[in-house]
């Protein structure tokens, strides 16, 4: 570092230590003013989000919506002994209408066995035939699978949910209601749906983001606490980021920006770099506190430090800006934000390190912890191992490297969304229930183009694609499990009474009968079940469409290969036709975060190798920064292509998001190695003083942050808890790289 850097730090650093009271007072204001908007910040609980706006997919789901009124069902299941008798129809229609009644539910789409069988809307002639043992199988036939199991032993009410913007109340009190009606109802019903598993899904993020950022935070403070035993420590860094999250989050609220499932990492994320920068303050202040006072110490401190701490942070920031090219909206606002609360972390040490460290008693900072000076001396035997194999650690990196490679082209997504739960979660126990007994909760559609005025025709072509797609099986015996059209609803009524009254209304003449005319069966239709044929047929925007029903709990290429299938087989009759709904939006969701997960990987490698030539003033050191952060993320994601573990929502971004991280060690280590060396140290001294240094903040950054993540693990969403684990691994990977790799790299270039 040149005399005139040191004198600019050095007075900068005398600045803030004479006004520490008023940065941190200011920033202590600031805060307070923020936290209520902070507190006001609210989840965007929308799935459309996660595809771009000119997405097929998204257009001929917003196109179905648009033209049927959405589909959002709920559907509750529960155990019977024989569904026809009066005592369970009984019940069914006791609990339709307790069901019916809860807000948020539309009670005109009540779907159950009960007022099929029961319907008092039929013409009296109609009631009796509907009483006949052929009629009733014809019943019972078509409601298998959908309103009862193929053993007569489940019974299952469908119930179709409110637009939000109808809805009395919000969309999770209605959910919370249904559920406690299930639970009341005897026996006890569950319920599931795919409207269901995305509130869930966001409800788990939400809470758990909260409660496990306490439970993170709190290990945190124990275990920098053990470390050294010394509360200063354990506060600033708490208070570092919080301070940081409340900034960020109020302006988000005040952009009218919302966090979304993808930006649930944020605390998480925050807190890494925080407790990162945090142990080489504590690690480096508590070095220069054994041979000067206090504030010659922060003074040294701050000299250190400033440089390597900006650029820590300037490239972390690169490294998530690189995702603002997705097209996906939720990863573009999660760079946005993450960007911005890493550029705060600095002007927070600016803020409230001067007057955290300076304030109080004066005093020795305790004796090293036991054991931290075997850890050095570890550190400093492992750098000179490395010198002295180089060749063998080159040798054993290409390996690894190599078939991590490998390993990437085995890569696969896991796109079964009930997957995302734990077994033992409620919605998870639903999705099995219903799996197994009445072929799945996977909703979906198959909408093509329709004329304004039916035809036999044209229901002809129905009627034969509709049992085309029932015969469809993949290779391996997949198949829909439930096929709904309107032709199933009008051939109920084959045949009506001879005659009719003036008014146009069915008359009871049981002798004769003739073959019904199409109208004549939409009336039936409209008097036996009112919602289906307009939430099959919309005459006025000319869309027909077929209700899909299939395994949820599928393998990710399994599920896309039959939707695709579907497609295919629908176009030869109607060449229009499109796949849709929110099983296919689902299936393909972590599709769609991975689309520019590569590009944007690369595009974060070459920005950290930009920014850290220009912080060293090397292209060389650059570029060999590069290798010890890069290494770790091939060799994570590889492995999980080779051990066959699917990518998630939680593990989608990964990459670019842990290139972002282990920059730290990175930038760190050769900032104290350079410094090391142009005063005069050679490579292995200089390499040795690094371990025992900066190894050391290292290894107590990562102890302190695994021990924190491993709170995440409790998470009910899946991913959260794969994201804790996998981010604690690539930190891990970053700190053996740069402890094992860096020295090799560095020993034949020229400072």
């Amino acid at each position: 570092m040149s005399s005139d850097k040191t004198s600019n730090l050095s007075t900068l650093a005398e600045f803030l230590a004479r006004w520490k009271l008023a940065f941190i007072v200011f920033a202590g204001v600031i805060s307070v003013i923020l936290a209520f908007p902070a507190s006001q910040l609210r989840f965007d609980q929308s799935i459309e989000s996660f595809f771009a706006d000119d997405s097929p997919l998204l257009q001929q789901y917003l196109r179905s919506k648009h033209s049927f009124g959405g589909d959002e069902f709920l559907v509750v299941g529960y155990s019977v002994q024989d569904p026809t008798s009066s005592e369970t129809l009984d019940d069914i229609e006791s609990f339709s209408t307790t069901l019916s009644k809860i807000p948020g539910i539309n009670p005109v789409s009540m779907q159950d066995l009960a007022s099929i069988l029961r319907n008092e809307r039929a013409p009296g002639w109609m009631r009796v035939a509907m009483r006949l043992p052929a009629f009733r199988r014809t019943i019972m036939r078509e409601s298998r699978r959908m309103l009862v199991s193929d053993d007569d032993g489940t019974i299952a009410i469908a119930m179709r949910l409110q637009d939000e913007s109808e809805a009395s109340v919000p969309r999770g009190e209605t959910f919370r209601l249904v559920r406690e009606a299930a639970a009341a109802h005897d026996p006890p019903a569950v319920v599931a749906g795919e409207p269901l598993q995305v509130h869930d899904m966001f409800q788990y993020v939400e809470e758990d983001s909260r409660t496990l950022g306490l439970a993170s935070s709190a290990l945190l403070m124990v275990v920098i606490l053990v470390l050294f035993r010394n509360l200063r420590w354990v506060v600033l860094p708490i208070l570092l980021i919080h301070m940081t999250l409340i900034w960020t989050r109020g302006f988000l609220s005040l952009t009218d920006m919302k966090l979304s499932m993808v930006s649930s990492m944020l605390t998480s994320l925050v807190t890494i770099i925080g407790v990162a920068t945090m142990m080489h303050v504590t690690v480096t202040f508590r070095e220069m506190r054994v041979d000067h006072p206090r504030h010659e110490a922060y003074l040294r401190t701050f000299q250190r430090l400033a440089g390597p701490i900006f650029w820590t942070c300037l490239t972390t920031a690169v490294g998530f800006a690189s995702l603002l090219i997705s097209s996906v909206v939720p990863v573009r606002s999660f760079a946005l934000m993450m960007t911005f609360a890493t550029l705060l972390i600095p002007l927070m040490c600016i803020f409230i390190l001067p007057a955290g460290i300076l304030i109080g008693k004066t005093h020795s900072d305790p004796r090293r912890p036991w054991g931290e000076d075997r850890l050095v001396g570890t550190l400093k035997s492992i750098c000179h191992w490395s010198n002295r194999n180089s060749l063998l650690i080159l040798m054993l990196t290409i390996s690894v490297a190599t078939g991590a490679a490998l390993g990437l082209r085995r890569l696969s997504v896991e796109t079964d969304f009930s997957k995302n739960f734990r077994s033992e979660s409620p919605i998870s126990e639903a999705i099995q229930f219903f799996e197994s007994r009445m072929g799945g909760v996977g909703s979906w559609e198959i909408s093509f183009s329709a004329p304004k005025v039916l035809t036999n025709e044209e229901l002809d072509r129905v009627r034969d694609l509709t049992q085309k797609l029932r015969e469809l099986k993949l290779a391996d015996g997949t198949q829909l499990t439930k096929v709904i059209s309107l032709t199933d609803g009008l051939d109920l009524v084959p045949r009506v009474p001879l005659s009719t009254s003036g008014s146009g209304r069915l008359i009871p003449v049981l002798r004769r009968f003739r073959p019904a005319t199409l109208d004549e069966k939409r009336e039936f239709l409209a008097m036996l079940q009112p919602e289906m044929e307009p939430s099959l047929y919309q005459p006025s925007l000319g869309r027909m469409r077929i209700m899909l029903r299939s395994l949820e709990q599928q393998p990710a290429e399994v599920k896309l290969k039959l939707i695709a299938k579907v497609e295919e087989l629908s176009q030869q009759t109607f060449p229009d036709a499109e796949a849709t709904g929110l099983y296919v939006l689902l299936a393909n969701m972590i599709s769609s975060l991975l689309n520019d997960q590569l590009f944007s990987f690369m595009i974060a490698a070459m920005g950290v190798t930009l920014t850290m030539g220009i912080a060293f003033r090397s292209l060389t050191l650059g570029l060999i920064s590069i290798v010890p952060n890069v290494l770790p993320i091939l060799v994570l994601i590889g492995t999980m292509g080779l051990l066959h573990i699917p990518i998630n929502i939680g593990t989608a971004m990964i990459a670019s998001v842990s290139m972002g991280l282990t920059v730290d060690s990175t930038i760190h280590y050769l900032s104290t190695y350079l410094r090391l060396r142009r005063e005069g140290k050679d490579h292995l001294c200089a390499a040795e003083i690094s371990h025992g240094n900066v190894g050391l903040a290292l290894v107590l950054a990562n102890l302190a942050l695994v021990a924190g993540f491993s709170a995440l693990t409790l998470s009910n969403f899946v991913p959260l808890a794969d994201f804790g684990v996998l981010v604690s691994i690539a930190m891990l990977g970053g700190l053996f790289s740069n402890i094992f790799l860096m020295p090799v790299l560095l020993r034949h270039v020229r400072v």
